[in-house]
């Protein structure tokens, strides 16, 4: 081989390897520029800092006095936070007895219990506050406790109770007399399968149906059908979506494994995304999960983050509806499969589901939640071409998933009374007010808040609220316990979700608003709501970090 050809050779390489490090530097920086600018847009940086936070309390001097407040305030909630913590005891005790006994024995009841505030004040504040994790009976909009105490219900059961706890109950009691001659028989199909399948695809627009145990596992099913079938491993998320706990779709803090390479993380409603989407040949899915338009691009809010007064939501429905449409028009140019993750929010907004809300139609849809008419359920809809777990030309080729509890006669049975009845005319009437009821009924409660002068709002999509303090302090997530005196029921993640069924009739919600503002008047003249003048939420923020430098270099 001559000289010259040679160097034309390492020319060519060189040239070529030049391109290719252009091209990945270009890569990279449109990645960058698709990635929200917070922490939880970096999942990498993000479990860094949190592995730098360190575990400190507040003393009891401290606890009440963080913000600066003089010395009248501090014994003012002193007494307060006595007199609250007395009152819940008194309420409830066989409740509380029962808790406390339990709480050692599983883990997930110490997790919540733990995590109800920020971190700095769980220590004292379980000294003076208990919270009863037990209910004895369901009716109508009501829980009852193991003390015979009615709360309203706003926990929603993660999402499950859309349509009233009597509902489910039925549904439960009428699907387990359906399939009762069959019993727990798994495997093979109760003969109610075939009508709900039906009526799945026929509300889902889609082809094919799936059946899982729970809405964790049909997502993963739902990226391993669409990874299987485009060949390609990459998967989007959304900066602050929620799609299960399994590592690829939960890759910051909370997950012990690093952020996987082939999940991307990227910002909603953005044009930088859709341009990662446009130029990259090696992306599998999209997840979306339509209960972010509350609060694109952040983490499903919850007290225990509540640090300051500084938590936003709001929901658009003409922009998050256009972003979907750009976001499906990319995804059909590219060949991505694009998956609606309703797991939460399915038939919450419509009969339809986010697909309809929006109008929509996305490849996949998961379902679970309400769907198993109050039992355990996850489930896939899809087209057919995506839908097949296995290769007509390969027969070695197949995307296996199996679960020894898949349409399960019991959960096919509860499921079927609830899908008949989406039909029926009482249900058809909820869904054509839907809207109107509760943006009414979310405008009235703020209207309130404002008569009363409470630094209160809350923001909602359909039935699905959050309330947003508006206080620049330092113990807004004190409402929780202060709603509880009054016989409001919440989820462990406290005023940053409140879920209401569609039972809830006009008195309930006039019930409701009225026990609100009482709890959050008290909380008012306990003192809680004090701020200095120099106080702001950037203030409170730069001192809590100022706290953690300090503790870390004891």
């Amino acid at each position: 081989m001559s000289d010259s050809v040679l160097m034309f050779i390492v020319y060519l390489v060189g040239f070529t390897l030049s391109i290719k490090a252009l091209f990945l530097v270009k890569q990279r920086l449109e990645l960058s520029f698709a990635k929200n600018p917070s922490l939880s847009g970096h999942v990498r940086w993000s479990k860094r800092f949190t592995r730098l936070i360190p575990a400190y309390s507040y003393n009891d001097e401290q606890w009440f006095s963080c913000d600066g407040a003089p010395s009248a305030v501090i014994n003012q909630r002193r007494v307060a936070l006595t007199q609250l913590g007395a009152d819940l005891v008194k309420q409830s005790p066989l409740t509380l007895e029962r808790t406390t006994e339990t709480k050692p024995l599983i883990s997930d009841l110490q997790f919540t219990s733990n995590y109800r505030v920020p971190f700095q004040f769980t220590k004292v504040l379980q000294k003076y506050i208990q919270i009863g994790s037990f209910w004895k009976q369901s009716e109508g909009v009501w829980l009852t406790d193991l003390d015979g105490n009615r709360f309203i219900d706003v926990t929603g059961s993660y999402g499950v109770n859309l349509f009233g706890l009597d509902f489910y109950k039925s549904c439960i009691q009428e699907g387990s007399d359906l399939v009762k001659d069959l019993g727990p028989t798994l495997g093979s199909y109760h003969p109610c399968v075939l009508e709900n399948v039906k009526r799945l695809c026929a509300l889902s627009g889609k082809d094919e149906v799936s059946f899982h145990m729970s809405g964790t596992e049909a997502v993963m099913q739902a990226v391993r059908l669409a990874r299987y079938h485009t060949k390609k491993q990459k998967i989007v998320r959304f900066c602050g979506a929620y799609h299960g706990w399994w590592d690829d779709v939960q890759p910051g803090p909370g997950n012990p494994m690093p952020p996987a390479s082939q999940t991307l993380t990227l910002r909603e409603m953005h044009e930088s995304t859709l341009r990662v989407l446009r130029n990259r040949k090696d992306i599998a899915c999209v997840l979306v999960n339509p209960l972010q338009a509350l609060h694109p691009n952040q983490a499903a809010p919850g007290d225990s983050t509540l640090v300051d007064g500084s938590r936003k939501a709001h929901f658009d429905y003409s922009s998050y509806r256009a972003w979907l449409a750009e976001l499906r028009e990319v995804c059909t140019e590219k060949g991505i499969v694009l998956i609606f993750d309703e797991v939460f929010l399915g038939f919450r907004l419509a009969k339809g589901g986010a697909q309809e809300y929006f109008n929509i139609q996305a490849d996949m849809v998961t379902y679970g939640k309400t769907l198993g008419g109050g039992l355990p359920v996850g489930v896939i809809c899809g087209k057919a071409d995506l839908m097949r777990r296995f290769n007509h030309d390969r027969p070695a080729d197949i995307c296996f998933a199996r679960g020894t509890f898949n349409a399960h006669p019991y959960v096919m049975g509860a499921m079927n009374v609830f899908l008949k009845r989406l039909d029926t005319d009482e249900v058809q009437a909820q869904y054509a007010s839907l809207d109107k009821t509760w943006t009414t009924r979310a405008n009235q409660l703020n209207q309130t808040f404002a008569n009363h002068e409470l630094p209160i709002q809350v923001a909602h999509m359909s039935t699905v609220w959050t309330v947003l303090i508006k206080s620049e302090t330092r113990y807004n997530w004190l409402l929780q316990y202060y709603l509880r005196r009054e016989g409001i029921a919440l989820s462990w993640v406290g005023t940053g979700r409140m879920i209401f069924s569609l039972n809830f009739s006009d008195a309930d919600f006039e019930e409701f608003t009225n026990r609100f503002v009482v709890a959050a008047q008290k909380m008012t003249h306990d003192g809680w709501f004090w701020r200095g003048a120099e106080q702001t939420n950037k203030s409170i923020r730069r001192g809590m970090l100022l706290e953690m430098i300090k503790v870390r270099m004891v």
